[in-house]
């Protein structure tokens, strides 16, 4: 049965940094892309950042420079920091599996808040 599960959101002030991170249990890790989705209030979830069992990432516009993701195989766990936030970057983010670097695949984890406000 896959699960995947985050932590590490909370409240930060602008400029600040945060790092989340998602445990993945099951038989998703291997040959997937994992990816960070986000979801603010009144629009639709979105890709963050993805990054394919080789090594290979894709950042949203929004992030690029700024927010890096990594995963480690081994541990089953994939990672985001994140670096100069800025307060539209607050939104509930979601760690995803079983997709690839461009789309989501079907499994979700219930969510982490992030929110950046002064």
């Amino acid at each position: 049965q896959v699960q995947l599960v985050e932590s590490g959101g909370g409240l930060v002030q602008p400029g600040g940094s945060l790092r989340l991170s998602c445990a993945a249990s099951g038989d998703i890790f291997s040959g997937y892309a994992m990816g960070w989705y986000r979801q603010a209030p009144g629009k639709q979830r979105e890709l963050v950042a993805a990054m394919s069992s080789r090594g290979s990432t894709n950042y949203a516009d929004s992030v690029k420079g700024r927010f890096t993701i990594s995963r480690d195989n081994a541990k089953r766990m994939v990672y985001l920091q994140m670096n100069s936030l800025k307060p539209e970057d607050t939104a509930v983010y979601y760690c995803n599996g079983g997709g690839t670097l461009y789309s989501a695949g079907f499994y979700w984890g219930q969510g982490t808040q992030v929110t950046v406000s002064s």
